[in-house]
């Protein structure tokens, strides 16, 4: 992933970045429905924002802590491309629709996901890399700014700029707070949804923190330099360190056992709850960013110009597939699955 980060950077701002991290956002834990039934186990509505808007599919804004861990938050009902702003990478799904931030463009387009119609486009911090949903707005990392965005999610309106730690580049919702990993800084910032006030700032137990992914109780980071992750409870507190492959990027939760995408390996590690190793498997490209749809695993291949899928309950690679140049983050629209084309202007839908 070094590689891949001196490239990114010599794009964005040559002479004072000096990395760049990755991800995925929405990759950041985007996930697929599972049609039958769950039993819920409300979490009371104040621990979201008070204009939370329902998204589509759901029938109360009371959701499950495991339910926002893996976004089964709507209903499920080839390969096409749209074509967005330049440079696309970070991209997250609302429920409805899908929300790409362009790095190079600084800026992030709603896209309808029936017939991709651009919805609008919205300006926001410099080199936006990283997307997540708090079930009502809108969250962007800009890894060249520092900072944090926060959009409207039915308006695209800016809420809210919040300073966080350096190089921002990862970002996940808990159910209460926006969790941001600070590549250039080795913390993770923890943000309140509701108001942006900072909870609290913690060191990671490793270097470059690459990723994040919620897990219904706890976060997971990805160390991109170290080749490690992070088990980090909601109190900012270090619960293991976990060896995975080289240059970890990005990472996703299916339910049980957290997925990273290991950039500098060519693999992808497959771990328990418990931080164990329950697989490694090869995925050629450069694998960067994941998602999961509620059965397989769809992995990214920066170098490749492809994604492969793996089947979760063991790791068989189902299929390669052609997508555009430079695949970079991946989401789930409770149908189809979306890559951002980094090296373009386009997203590919499966």
């Amino acid at each position: 992933m070094k590689k891949q980060i001196k490239a990114t950077v010599r794009r964005l701002n040559p002479v004072t970045l000096v990395l760049a991290g990755m991800l995925f956002a929405g990759l950041l834990c985007s996930s697929r429905y599972v049609a039958h039934s769950q039993e819920q186990n409300p979490v009371e509505a104040a621990t979201f924002r008070t204009q939370l808007r329902t998204p589509a599919g759901v029938s109360t804004v009371q959701q499950n802590i495991l339910q926002i861990a893996i976004l089964h938050w709507y209903g499920a009902n080839l390969t096409t491309q749209f074509t967005i702003a330049n440079s696309p990478y970070g991209i997250a799904f609302d429920g409805r629709n899908l929300w790409i931030s362009s790095l190079d463009a600084s800026t992030v387009t709603k896209l309808q996901p029936s017939d991709g119609t651009v919805l609008g486009t919205f300006s926001v911090g410099s080199s936006p890399i990283a997307i997540a949903y708090d079930g009502g707005n809108v969250w962007v990392a800009n890894i060249n700014s520092n900072n944090v965005t926060e959009l409207n999610g039915s308006t695209g309106a800016v809420i809210g700029t919040y300073t966080v730690g350096t190089q921002p580049n990862a970002l996940a919702f808990d159910g209460r707070n926006i969790w941001v990993a600070n590549g250039g800084s080795n913390n993770v910032t923890v943000i309140k949804a509701s108001t942006g006030a900072t909870v609290g700032t913690y060191a990671s137990s490793g270097d470059f923190p690459a990723g994040i992914a919620f897990d219904g109780t706890n976060m997971w980071i990805t160390n991109n330099e170290s080749g490690n992750v992070t088990e980090m409870s909601s109190a900012g507190k270090v619960l293991g360190t976990f060896t995975v492959g080289t240059e970890p990027t990005g990472i996703a939760f299916d339910g049980a056992h957290m997925w990273t995408a290991n950039y500098g390996s060519n693999s992808v590690t497959e771990l328990s709850s418990t931080g164990s190793v329950v697989g490694t498997y090869s995925v050629s490209g450069a694998p960067n960013g994941l998602v999961y749809d509620g059965a397989n695993i769809w992995v990214t291949g920066f170098n490749g110009s492809k994604v492969t899928e793996l089947k979760a309950s063991n790791g068989a690679t189902l299929g390669t597939f052609a997508v555009g140049r430079e695949p970079a983050g991946a989401a789930f629209d409770g149908a189809n699955i979306w890559v951002t084309n980094y090296g373009g202007v386009t997203v590919s839908k499966l």
